[in-house]
C-alpha cells in the first residue's frame, strides 16, 4: 500500500499563481550562481563574484516575497534549497578553484569540494530540522552556523583583497585554501550566529539606520570590493558576540522556573 507524503501545515502542493513570483526569483538566483561559473571559466573574476552577490540578494528576497504573497509551498522550499546549494556551494567552489586552488598540488580540488559539501550538508541539516519542535537557536532568534549566502560571500575574502590591492599573495593557494576550510567549518558548525530577527533596533536610531543603508548602497556602487571586504570583516567580528548573546539566552532560560504541568 502506497504511503502518502505528509505535507506540513502551511505548505501547499502544486504551484498557484501567487507562488510564481517567489519561485521565479529563486530560479533567477540559481541562474546567477551558474552565470558566475561561466564568468569564472572565462577569467572575468569581477563579474563572477558579482553574479554570486546578486544571487545572494535574490535569495534574501524570495522568502519575503513568498510570505508577503502567502505563496509558501513545498515546491518552493525544495527549489530554494537546490538553488542555494548550487549558487552558494557549487558555484563559489568552482570559482575559487579556477581562480586559485587549481595551483595547489594534489589537494586544491579537495578544498573546493569542502566548501560545496559543507554548504550542501548545512542545507540538508536545515531541511531536516524545518519541522522539528525543538530548535533552540531558531526559537531564540539565532541561526545555527553561517548561512549559505553569507558563507559564499565570506569565501571570496581573498578575492576581494586581491581585487583591492592587486597583490598576488592573496591569490596564493596557501592563503586561499585555509580560508576556504575555515569558512566551510563555519557553515557546518553548531555555533549561534545572528539572524535578522535577533537584531533589535532602538526607535530613536531607526532614521540613522535608514541613512546608513542608503550610504552603504552608494558605497557598494562606488567601491564594491572594499565595501564587501568591510562587510565581511564586520560579520566575522560579530560571530563571537552572537555566541556570547546566545549563551546569555540559554542561561536566562535555565534560570526560569519550570512551567507547572496542567
Amino acid at each position: 500500500m502506497r504511503r502518502r507524503r505528509v505535507v506540513p501545515q502551511g505548505m501547499r502542493r502544486g504551484i498557484t499563481l501567487r507562488m510564481l513570483a517567489p519561485n521565479a526569483v529563486t530560479a533567477m538566483a540559481l541562474c546567477f550562481g551558474l552565470t558566475g561559473v561561466r564568468y569564472g571559466i572565462s577569467g572575468d573574476w569581477e563579474r563572477a563574484v558579482l553574479s554570486i552577490i546578486f544571487a545572494g540578494v535574490l535569495d534574501g528576497l524570495d522568502g519575503r516575497i513568498a510570505r508577503m504573497l502567502r505563496g509558501e509551498s513545498r515546491f518552493g522550499a525544495e527549489l530554494d534549497s537546490l538553488s542555494d546549494s548550487i549558487a552558494f556551494g557549487v558555484a563559489p567552489a568552482l570559482i575559487l578553484y579556477l581562480w586559485s586552488l587549481h595551483a595547489m598540488p594534489k589537494f586544491g580540488w579537495i578544498f573546493a569540494l569542502a566548501h560545496a559539501l559543507s554548504c550542501a550538508l548545512r542545507l540538508a541539516r536545515f531541511n531536516a530540522n524545518i519541522d522539528a519542535e525543538q530548535q533552540p537557536h531558531k526559537s531564540a532568534g539565532f541561526m545555527t552556523g553561517v548561512p549559505a549566502p553569507a558563507g559564499a560571500g565570506l569565501s571570496f575574502v581573498p578575492l576581494y583583497l586581491w581585487l583591492v590591492t592587486g597583490e598576488d599573495l592573496f591569490r596564493a593557494w596557501y592563503v586561499v585554501a585555509p580560508w576556504t576550510a575555515f569558512v566551510a567549518f563555519l557553515m557546518i558548525s553548531n555555533i549561534a550566529t545572528y539572524s535578522w530577527s535577533a537584531l533589535r533596533l532602538r526607535k530613536r536610531i531607526r532614521l540613522e539606520v535608514i541613512a546608513f543603508a542608503g550610504l552603504l548602497a552608494a558605497l557598494l556602487v562606488t567601491d564594491p570590493w572594499l565595501t564587501l571586504l568591510l562587510l565581511c570583516a564586520v560579520y566575522v567580528a560579530l560571530i563571537p558576540f552572537g555566541i556570547i548573546s546566545y549563551a546569555k539566552v540559554v542561561r536566562s532560560r535555565e534560570a526560569e522556573p519550570p512551567t507547572p504541568a496542567s
